[in-house]
């Protein structure tokens, strides 16, 4: 594995998951599974003086943290002589927390990276390491951005660990201000259309697929997993056909099977391109609008 043994892999325990409740375990651990690895998985670490205990015992050089979603005590902080280092999707001290690719989307942000850095007891505040500067696409998704850094991040941490062997990693202190990420809310799923469009393509593109966007159309929940903006020849053109200023935010101004679903934003109008209803598949605008009938000059709530 890239020159280094790797004794131990923590991950979280298994989980009742979907429908079915089935006990489910994580990729980290299937993957640990496959190559014979150690693997821990206690509920909590602090104050587990046991797990403490059996981590002293294999005496580890370094610890490695990618998206574990624990602060790790003192106690294990201390037990590495090279230290505990953390894997972070972001540029900081942006985006301190549990949702740095989502956030750097969901704000419309040009670009983000990874950062590797030496932990402390606080989140997301130790010294710098290495950053990574990556470029966010007009309309990629937290998906495609997740998988994108996961690649990057694998290999920035290599470098991180080659760097730290050698004695000649840098350590830079983070700035004084900084930024949150913190964790989704169900909430926040809602799209309001009295917003940009640009305003809600970020928000589509962001919670794609962590939970997915969506308006309410009589009564019924539409989520939006992919959408386009139009640029103004293409909106002059729509706009010259419906009389723009007589239409309100969350109105339908074009419904067609051939042509796909536009709706008015506060500024702006958006093409909807990938669509799911109630209890149905994620599909194509077109196949949707086959067998659900959006009216023209109605509205998203």
């Amino acid at each position: 594995m890239s020159g280094f043994e790797v004794i131990g892999v923590i991950t979280n325990p298994d989980r009742q998951k979907d429908r079915g409740m089935k006990l489910t375990e994580t990729e980290v651990k299937k993957f640990a599974i496959s190559k014979n690895l150690k693997i821990y998985q206690p509920e909590k670490i602090k104050g587990n003086t046991e797990f403490i205990e059996e981590i002293k015992s294999l005496s580890p050089d370094v610890i490695c943290v990618v998206a574990y979603g624990k602060i790790l005590p003192k106690e294990v902080l201390d037990i590495p002589p090279l230290g505990c280092i953390n894997l972070h999707a972001s540029l900081l001290p942006k985006y301190r927390g549990a949702a740095p690719i989502q956030w750097a989307i969901l704000n419309g942000d040009k670009q983000t990276g990874n950062s590797t850095m030496y932990m402390n007891e606080r989140m997301d505040e130790g010294d710098i390491i290495f950053q990574e500067k990556v470029e966010i696409g007009e309309y990629e998704t937290t998906g495609e951005l997740w998988e994108r850094l996961k690649v990057a991040g694998a290999e920035l941490l290599v470098k991180t660990l080659q760097e730290i062997e050698k004695g000649t990693a840098p350590r830079t202190p983070q700035g004084k201000y900084f930024t949150l990420a913190p964790m989704l809310k169900k909430e926040m799923a809602k799209i309001d259309f009295s917003k940009t469009a640009t305003q809600i393509k970020n928000k589509v593109c962001g919670l794609n697929p962590i939970m997915g966007a969506y308006g309410i159309y009589q009564g019924k929940k539409i989520k939006f997993w992919k959408i386009q903006i139009l640029n103004d020849d293409q909106a002059n053109m729509i706009g010259q056909k419906n009389n723009l200023e007589a239409k309100v935010a969350g109105e339908v101004i074009l419904s067609n099977d051939k042509i796909g679903l536009y709706i008015k934003a506060g500024s702006g109008i958006i093409k909807l391109t990938e669509v799911q209803g109630e209890n149905a598949k994620r599909m194509n605008i077109c196949d949707f609008l086959r067998g659900n009938k959006i009216e023209e000059g109605t509205k998203f709530e």
